[in-house]
């Protein structure tokens, strides 16, 4: 009876991935700028609340996240608002489904933050838009942080 021959599998080795970046002169086109702004900025009232910003990678609350939900919170307060939206993102590092992870990660924690103030009476709704929606468009380290963050909407 004649032995069978292993099989031999070829693999061929990913090519590595290589960050190219931008021409320094690159800018944002305005279109989708403004696009991107008038979709973002869809809450009802125009009370503003400055986005709750974090660290690469990271999700847990700065000195200076907790500082800016306090401040949120106040302003939830003095205007009486019962619902808000919490979105969640991150910058275009990573995968998207990570990124949509580790954006609603970063929202939850703000919301459980705003639950430790007392705000047990506030309706929070969390999403995440991972790097899906983008506050800041263009292609930097400066840009990257802006987008690491979680956005209030009042909804209320």
């Amino acid at each position: 009876m004649a032995v069978p021959k292993p099989r031999v599998e070829e693999r061929v080795a990913a090519a590595p991935v290589q960050e190219i970046a931008p021409p320094p002169e690159a800018a944002p086109v305005p279109l989708r700028s403004t696009e991107m702004a008038a979709r973002n900025a869809s809450g009802e009232q125009n009370i503003p609340f400055p986005d709750v910003l974090f660290d690469f990678d990271q999700y847990v609350l700065r000195d200076d996240a907790l500082t800016a939900v306090e401040d949120n919170a106040k302003r939830l307060k003095d205007h009486h608002v019962t619902k808000v939206v919490l979105e969640g993102r991150c910058d275009e590092i990573g995968t998207a489904e990570y990124n949509l992870v580790l954006g609603e990660r970063r929202a939850l924690s703000v919301k459980r933050y705003l639950e430790s103030l007392g705000f047990s009476t506030l309706q929070v709704d969390v999403t995440s838009y991972g790097k899906d929606r983008p506050l800041c468009l263009q292609h930097n380290p400066v840009c990257w942080q802006k987008n690491r963050s979680v956005h209030f909407i009042v909804k209320d």
